[in-house]
């Protein structure tokens, strides 16, 4: 037993180092192999509704599509749908197995395990063979010790979304923006790439407050934050920045298209109010300042540049996008190259 002890201390200090919570889940399922000499394919399922949402895969067949799987369905929904261990000797003879057309690996024995915190189970992990017999009770212990180390994960990458996110809005929170906005100017200088942001304000929210109550408030900052994400892309960054002031993140977005899509968001909402508790409708308007990143900007110049775009958008009447006025540092740095 020395030598899987020695393999899970390497494997919680290396889930230490790890910066995300897909990096933890696959050394779980990478080091489920080491322990387990017998499995062929490990996988991570975390439980999303009522399905069986991927988190990390091992091993033959991981880097092929993945079958789909709901709680109840196959052996790992089993396991799902009733927080039990499952140990199958032979897949053939066992009813809860789903046999799956196109794979990727055989399954003829498996073992899955819960991933539990407190009773709750948060997703299931699985490590199959294509032999029958291939697990003993001793692996199926290993996957016990496995899936705790994957529930410690799960809790410690909910515990870091939860330190980094807006709870009204769910956007991320203002101690994320500058961070995450170094850390997309520094892609974008090595990518040799165009970064924008909008630096969005919700006009005379003040009164929404004063007529309905900070409940409903924050109820329309929640609903201009999901309409918001709705139409933009995935790879795009919501950020609260305080009140009602939001900070949209715009990685590879040249400024002429970012003023394109702070047009759409602003005719979205002069156009279309927004549903609220019990069928109320609200239909605010917002004043946008678009900045693109200079190449030469600091993260905190390139959100004042926005900040003072919006608060002119404010000034000229509200319900309108302006553009940033272009740096001083970028100006000079234009007339040198000429």
């Amino acid at each position: 037993m020395r030598e899987p002890l020695d393999v899970l201390t390497a494997m919680t200090q290396d889930m230490l180092d790890a910066r995300d919570r897909q990096s933890r889940l696959q050394l779980v399922t990478d080091f489920a192999l080491r322990l387990s000499p017998a499995a062929n394919h490990a996988s991570v399922r975390v439980s999303a509704g009522d399905g069986l949402q991927v988190g990390a895969r091992s091993g033959v067949g991981s880097d092929r599509p993945a079958p789909g799987f709901r709680k109840g369905q196959g052996v790992m929904g089993w396991v799902a749908e009733t927080g039990q261990a499952a140990r199958v000797d032979d897949s053939l003879r066992d009813p809860r197995f789903a046999p799956i057309a196109d794979r990727g690996f055989e399954v003829s024995s498996l073992v899955s395990v819960p991933i539990q915190v407190r009773g709750v189970t948060l997703g299931v992990l699985s490590l199959s063979a294509p032999t029958p017999y291939a697990f003993t009770a001793d692996d199926e212990t290993v996957a016990r010790l496995l899936a705790q180390a994957a529930a410690q994960a799960l809790v410690t990458s909910e515990l870091e979304r939860l330190a980094i996110t807006d709870a009204p809005t769910l956007a991320f929170n203002r101690g994320y923006l500058f961070p995450r906005l170094k850390q997309e100017l520094e892609r974008a200088q090595k990518r040799d790439e165009t970064l924008s942001i909008l630096l969005m304000d919700l006009d005379h929210f003040k009164r929404v407050n004063d007529a309905y109550g900070h409940a409903v408030g924050d109820e329309l900052l929640r609903a201009f934050a999901d309409t918001t994400r709705a139409m933009v892309r995935g790879t795009d960054v919501l950020v609260r920045r305080g009140g009602e002031e939001f900070v949209l993140i715009l990685p590879g977005t040249r400024e002429h298209n970012a003023a394109s899509v702070a047009e759409r968001l602003r005719l979205r909402l002069a156009n279309a109010p927004l549903l609220l508790r019990d069928d109320l409708r609200v239909q605010p308007t917002i004043s946008i300042g678009v900045a693109a990143w200079d190449r030469h900007e600091t993260a905190e110049e390139l959100d004042e540049r926005a900040d003072a775009a919006m608060y002119e958008a404010k000034q000229r009447g509200r319900n309108r996008v302006v553009r940033a006025r272009a740096s001083l540092r970028g100006m000079r740095a234009c007339v040198a190259q000429l």
